[in-house]
C-alpha cells in the first residue's frame, strides 16, 4: 500500500503528517509513504530529513478579496489539480491523507472520486481546505471536538518519544542535557518551530528578574532569531538555544512553559502534562486561542493576550506558579486530563480502513 500525505507550509501541518508516516511504516514494512508539498514551505527540509520523498505541487491559495488573483483562480486550480493527479498516478497512491493547507486542497480535489481520502483537522476551528475535503469522504478525524461535522475525535498524531514520555523519569536527564540547574524550577520558553520574536524579547528583558526569583530558564529563540539572544553577562541559570532538537528532554526538564498555542504545541504539552502560559498568535480565525481554551478551562494553563505580554505581566503570571510546587502539580494533572496519547494509532487504523484494509 502506498500512502500520500499532504499538509505543507507550516510545521503544524507537516509534523502530524510525518508522525503518521512513521507509524504506518512501523506498523507494516510493506507500506510506503510519500508527501506532497510546495517549493517554499518547511516541508522542503522537514520531509527529506525524516526519510520520505517529497513531490512538489502548485498550491491553491484562495484570494481573500476580489482582485486579479480571483480572476485567474479557475485556471490555477485546474493546473494544480492536473499536476497533483499526475503525482498520485506516478506514485501508485492507494489513499491520500490530508492535514489542511493549500497543498491538501489540491490533493483532495485531485483524489476526489479516484482515490480514498482521509482528512485530519488539527485545530479547534477547521480551515477551508479541510472543510472542503471533509465533504468528499466519510474518513474524517479531528483533534478538538466539533471542528468538522461528523468527524471522529482521535487527537493529534504525536511522535512516540513524546506520546510515551514520563517527565519525572527523565527530569534529571533533561536538565543535564541542557546544562540547567537541578535544584531550581525551570521555565521553558519557545515559540514553535520558527520562534516568536515577541516572546523572545519579553523573556530576555525579564531575564534578570527571573534569575533573582530563583527561576532557571530554557529559552529557544528560533533559528532565524539569533539576534535576540541575551547580551552578556547572562544571568545564572538562563540557557539560550537556537532550536530544540530534543523536545522530549526539554519538556522533562521544565516545570512550566511559556509559548504560542499552535495545535501541535498544545497537544504535546497536554499529552505530557506540562502546564503552560499560552500567548496565542493573533492571526487567522483565532484558532490558536481556541486550541488552548480546553486546557485553560480545565486548569492546565493560563493565557496572556499577545498585545498584553510585557515584562510585568509575564513576571506576575509566571513567578507565583513556577515557584509553587503544589500549584504546578495541580496544573500538571489538569493539563494531562486534556491530553491524548493514542491519536497516531487511531489515525493509522482509519487510514488502513480507508484504503480497503
Amino acid at each position: 500500500m502506498h500512502v500520500v500525505v499532504a499538509g505543507g507550509g507550516t510545521a503544524g501541518h507537516i509534523e502530524p503528517a510525518l508522525n503518521l508516516a512513521d507509524a504506518l511504516v512501523a506498523s507494516d514494512s510493506s507500506i510506503t509513504v510519500s508527501a506532497l508539498g510546495t517549493a517554499k514551505g518547511l516541508e522542503t527540509t522537514l520531509v527529506p530529513a525524516r526519510g520520505y520523498e517529497l513531490d512538489i505541487v502548485e498550491p491553491i491559495p484562495m484570494p481573500r478579496a476580489v482582485n486579479g488573483q480571483l480572476v485567474t483562480l479557475p485556471g490555477r486550480v485546474r493546473t494544480s489539480v492536473r499536476g497533483t493527479r499526475e503525482v498520485l498516478d506516478r506514485r501508485g497512491a492507494d489513499v491520500v491523507v490530508g492535514f489542511g493547507g493549500y497543498v491538501a486542497l489540491s490533493a483532495y480535489l485531485a483524489a476526489r472520486k479516484r482515490l480514498p481520502i482521509v482528512v485530519h483537522e488539527a485545530n479547534a476551528k477547521a480551515g477551508l481546505a479541510n472543510r472542503i475535503g471533509a465533504r468528499f469522504t466519510p474518513y474524517v478525524a479531528e483533534t478538538a471536538p466539533g471542528s468538522l461535522p461528523g468527524a471522529t475525535l482521535v487527537g493529534l498524531p504525536l511522535r512516540p518519544v513524546i506520546a510515551g514520555l514520563n517527565r519525572a523519569e527523565h527530569r534529571a536527564e533533561g536538565r543535564e542535557f541542557f546544562g540547567l540547574p537541578h535544584d531550581q524550577p525551570v521555565l521553558l520558553v519557545f515559540g514553535g518551530s520558527q520562534g516568536a520574536r515577541r516572546l523572545n524579547s519579553t523573556v530576555v528583558a525579564a531575564a534578570r528578574q527571573l534569575s533573582d526569583a530563583g527561576i532557571a530558564v530554557l529559552h529557544a529563540v528560533g533559528g532565524k532569531n539569533a539576534d535576540q539572544r541575551p547580551d552578556a553577562p547572562i544571568p545564572p541559570g538562563f540557557v539560550t538555544v537556537d532550536y530544540v532538537d530534543r523536545m522530549d528532554l526539554a519538556y522533562a526538564a521544565a516545570d512550566l512553559a511559556v509559548c504560542r498555542a499552535g495545535a501541535m504545541t498544545v497537544a504535546e504539552l497536554s499529552a505530557v502534562g506540562l502546564p503552560a502560559v499560552y500567548v496565542p498568535l493573533p492571526v487567522g480565525n483565532g484558532e490558536q486561542r481556541r486550541n488552548a481554551q480546553p486546557v485553560i478551562e480545565a486548569g492546565g494553563g493560563l493565557e496572556i493576550a499577545d498585545d498584553e505580554l510585557t515584562v510585568d505581566s509575564l513576571l506576575a503570571t509566571v513567578v507565583p506558579i513556577v515557584t509553587d510546587s503544589d500549584a504546578l502539580s495541580t496544573m500538571s494533572r489538569a493539563a494531562a486530563s486534556r491530553g491524548t496519547r493514542g491519536a497516531t494509532e487511531k489515525l493509522v487504523d482509519m487510514t488502513i480502513r480507508a484504503a480497503g484494509g
